[in-house]
Order: C-alpha cells, then sequence, then structure tokens
C-alpha cells in the first residue's frame, strides 16, 4: 500500500487540489470543493496534522482497514501520523480545521488543547450531532476562518486558539450527551469489561499471561484506548487504569492474607518482572508496603 506523508498545511493543499493556504500553520476547508479527482486507487495518506472535520459522507471512508459509512452529520478528530484512505466516488460537505502541531505547541494553552481525548477516539467512534449542535460549531469554525483571512495581528492567535477551545468544550458536551444517549449499548461495554477484568484475574497466575493494560482491553472490546477509557470514567467515576490497578491490588491482599508465598513469589505471579516495582504500585494504592499489609493481619 503507497502511503502519502503530509507534513504541513502547504502540502496538505495541494494534496486537496485547494487554494493557496492564508495561514502556514492552520487552516479552515471546505470539504465539498476538495478535488478527489486526481487521487489513485489504493492510496492512503499519513497526516502529520490535527484535525478536526464535520462531514457529510455519501460512500465508504476507510480508516486504516475498516470502512465507515457516514451518511450523516459527524464530526471526526484526528492526531498527528494517522493513516487515512479516504475513497474515489465519495461525496463530502462539510467542513474541515487542520492544525499543525506547532500552532500547538507555541504556548501552554495550545499545548492543552491536545490533551482531549478524542484526539485519540477511533473513526467508529465519531461524534454524531444534531443540526443545533452543527450550528454552534460552524459558528466558531467560521470565526476561525475570518480570523486566518484577515492580516495577522498580536491578537491573531489568541483569538483562534479561543474559537479552538470552544469547539472543543462544546465537542466534550455532546459526547457527555452521546454517552448518555447510548446508555444500554455503554452499559454492555462496562459489563462486559468487568467480565473480562475478572476472568482476567481470576488466574492463579499471571506469569505466562502477563499484566494486562488498558490497550489489552480496549482491543478486545473493539474500542480506542481513550475512549474506553472516558466511557468508563463516564459511568464508573474510574478509568480504565484504575480498575485495572483496584483489581490487581484487591488480588494482592488477597494472596497476601491467604498464602505463605513471598513478597517476590506474589509479585512474579501477579505479572510483575521486579518486586520492587510491585511493592511501588500497592503502597501508591494502600498506603502500606506488602509486608506492613501482611503484617498487621
Amino acid at each position: 500500500m503507497e502511503i502519502v506523508a503530509i507534513e504541513s498545511i502547504s502540502e496538505l493543499h495541494h494534496f486537496f487540489h485547494y487554494d493557496k493556504p492564508l495561514h502556514p500553520l492552520i487552516s479552515v476547508v471546505d470539504l465539498a470543493k476538495v478535488d478527489r479527482s486526481q487521487r489513485k486507487p489504493g492510496v492512503s495518506y499519513r497526516l502529520n496534522l490535527y484535525s478536526i472535520a464535520c462531514k457529510e459522507i455519501q460512500g465508504e471512508f476507510k480508516y486504516g482497514r475498516t470502512s465507515y459509512d457516514f451518511s450523516e452529520g459527524t464530526l471526526m478528530f484526528t492526531a498527528p501520523n494517522q493513516i487515512l484512505s479516504p475513497g474515489l466516488e465519495n461525496k463530502v460537505q462539510g467542513w474541515g480545521i487542520y492544525i499543525h502541531p506547532d500552532f500547538f505547541h507555541a504556548s501552554s494553552k495550545g499545548n492543552k488543547l491536545t490533551e482531549y481525548s478524542f484526539f485519540g477516539y477511533d473513526m467508529h467512534e465519531a461524534l454524531h450531532i444534531s443540526d443545533v449542535e452543527k450550528k454552534v460549531l460552524e459558528e466558531c469554525a467560521r470565526n476561525i476562518q475570518r480570523e486566518v483571512s484577515l492580516n495577522l495581528d498580536s491578537h491573531s492567535y489568541n483569538l483562534i486558539l479561543t474559537n479552538l477551545e470552544l469547539i472543543l468544550s462544546y465537542c466534550l458536551r455532546f459526547y457527555d450527551r452521546q454517552f448518555l444517549t447510548r446508555i444500554k449499548a455503554s452499559n454492555d461495554v462496562v459489563e462486559r469489561f468487568e467480565r473480562m477484568l475478572n476472568d482476567h484475574f481470576a488466574q492463579p497466575s499471571l506469569i505466562e499471561s502477563g499484566l494486562p493494560d488498558v490497550a489489552f482491553f480496549s482491543s478486545r472490546l473493539n474500542l480506542s484506548s481513550n475512549y474506553l477509557s472516558d466511557l468508563l470514567t463516564k459511568y464508573t467515576g474510574k478509568s480504565t487504569y484504575e480498575h485495572i490497578q483496584l483489581k490487581l491490588v484487591d488480588k494482592a491482599k488477597s494472596m497476601l492474607w491467604s498464602t505463605e508465598s513471598s513478597i517476590s513469589e506474589i509479585a512474579y505471579d501477579l505479572g510483575f518482572e521486579h518486586p520492587s516495582h510491585f511493592t511501588k504500585v500497592f503502597k501508591s494504592k494502600t498506603g502500606i508496603s506488602p509486608r506492613d499489609f501482611r503484617n498487621q493481619n
């Protein structure tokens, strides 16, 4: 598979056969005006940019090896170095904001915007927005376009960043709404995760299977790590990592109470390569070392 790397806003405009960019680090693109006629079959691209795109697509859109059908208004986010494979016959309406990482990294306020977890969501975890929500976001995008179109001055960066922050803040609200309106599907995910977590730690020893991480569970649930953690936090108050750590400590307590195994043996049975790491994790969650915990019971 041929992959075209797009490293800058100007390269993106060239790839889109779009007008010359008005700003070197950020661009608002009318997706209906993108020329897709020259694209070659089987060519994907690696985008070294952040993107926020509100799309209505007639046809398929490939992300990695999977195709998605977005016939309704859908908001998608990407972080740098993700691979996209748009189809050749897609009819796309909507807008996209593309931001070079240097734009965000120019300030601490900008850096904080890259921490929004949905930049790491998969395409099937996109945000589906209502017409009212779409209009709210479109107004912010128009504000950014106006600032980009003007002669840059000392206020431009902050005004553009403020509107980006507003878009992302609204999207956080809209994702919360989406989690709530999909409560059955969300509860199913929570229940499946809890079963998987319990089954994994029910093994007598984790030496062979190893200590699970967030990616271990998210991949088996066909979700991105960020989306799974956000969903669990919304419904349980704890992230995926916190659930794993708590289950690990519960199992460690049980082994300390009910076996004569040494601290090192328990650490290895729990999947730790180094007993000192186990002791550090246990103490961070309980306030005392495994040895002191055993001695007090």
